[in-house]
């Protein structure tokens, strides 16, 4: 029996192929949507998947202000963050971030289910979120990537 074949292979940064995907967010339900892309990002949907190295894809997500929520979320869920000063602890619902920005609600989501170290601030980068259908990687020649096919 020959013991070389049975070889692992680990993904480097020099071997991951990383491809360009576009993801429509019209009408999807905002956790899962960004479940979805986490896993993309993170390259979890490709055989040669290695825990320590960026092996996902770049993901553009158009149309964030259509994003759908489920339930009384809209008016109920609570984004907080602290300024760093004594009492400078801030809270915005959704519905007043979705108005202000609605791209950071798909960008906390989606950065909440990534790693909480260095390889997810990485992989956060290849994350480009616009509020309407027009975006700036179009000489990257995206591919439409259907949410349904991501189990």
């Amino acid at each position: 029996m020959d013991t070389l074949s049975y070889k692992t292979k680990s993904a480097n940064k020099a071997t991951v192929n990383k491809e360009w995907y576009v993801v429509d967010a019209t009408n999807e339900v905002l956790g899962r949507l960004a479940a979805k892309v986490a896993l993309v990002l993170r390259g979890k949907h490709k055989t040669s998947y290695t825990p320590h190295v960026d092996c996902g894809d770049n993901v553009i997500i158009i149309n964030a202000d259509k994003v759908r929520f489920t339930g009384d979320k809209l008016a109920q869920k609570e984004y907080i963050h602290y300024t760093g000063y004594p009492g400078g602890q801030r809270a915005e619902t959704a519905a007043h971030l979705m108005n202000r920005d609605s791209r950071k609600v798909i960008e906390n989501a989606v950065r909440g289910m990534l790693p909480k170290n260095r390889l997810g601030s990485e992989l956060f980068r290849n994350l480009y979120v616009y509020a309407d259908a027009a975006h700036l990687q179009a000489a990257q020649q995206p591919k439409e990537l259907n949410l349904n096919t991501i189990k």
